[in-house]
């Protein structure tokens, strides 16, 4: 086993796959989340479950950090993420759902979390091969983060980002590897629109919104390829 780590961890699919891939690999991991007046804060509330059916598994396990970030990015303008806006392409090129700068903030804040539980690695999951061309998702950005925390915080900070060159299917297939389907399928949320009520064969949503349709259409591919 290796060093800890601290996993930004939403309560969606992506980052269960990146906590179980954690726990597998480090011997020490914490979690940090963040409320930034998300529609989808339902989210919020399916972390601590994932949690408990992980730690069953994982011992090493370790403390959860909650931030309250929702005021400044709901004041910065609205996106469909953080207001009823209408999820569609926006004049700039980028879907409505971008929220600017939401994962800049949120490795900033791991890093300084880490830095006081003196921790190396921070793990996201961020991912440029399936994703909905925001700018902050790609390797380029992440790489350029991990500069620049490093030198703010004069750290040796190492940013991993296990799903960047992963599409949807083969994150659903590291779930099975890591023995995490079931939970991924029955605890874990990802729509947009924050629909706990509708359930599909891959889980809970509105399945229509980007979100929906990107995990049911890596599901279908998942399990033809695996039939």
């Amino acid at each position: 086993m290796q060093e800890g780590a601290l996993v930004l961890f939403s309560g969606g699919q992506d980052s269960t796959a990146c906590l179980a891939w954690a726990l597998e690999r480090f011997e020490r991991v914490e979690t940090i989340g963040f409320a930034y007046g998300q529609r989808h804060a339902v989210e919020l509330e399916c972390r601590e479950p994932i949690r408990v059916a992980l730690a069953a598994r994982w011992p090493g396990l370790g403390p959860d950090t909650v931030i309250d970030i929702g005021g400044g990015l709901v004041a910065l303008g609205d996106t469909a993420l953080t207001s009823e806006v209408a999820i569609a392409m926006g004049a700039d090129g980028l879907p409505t759902t971008f929220v600017p700068g939401r994962n800049l903030l949120f490795l900033t804040y791991a890093a300084a979390l880490a830095y006081r539980r003196g921790l190396r690695r921070i793990v996201g999951g961020m991912c440029e091969t399936d994703f909905s061309g925001y700018p902050d998702c790609r390797d380029d950005t992440v790489k350029a983060m991990q500069l620049a925390l490093n030198l703010g915080l004069e750290r040796r900070f190492v940013l991993e980002t296990p799903l960047m060159w992963l599409d949807k299917a083969a994150t659903w297939a590291l779930a099975e590897q890591l023995g995490v389907l079931d939970i991924t399928v029955e605890l874990t949320h990802t729509c947009y629109l924050g629909n706990r009520t509708d359930r599909h064969v891959w889980g809970f949503g509105c399945g229509t919104c980007p979100a929906c349709e990107l995990r049911a259409a890596g599901w279908r591919r998942f399990r033809g390829e695996h039939a």
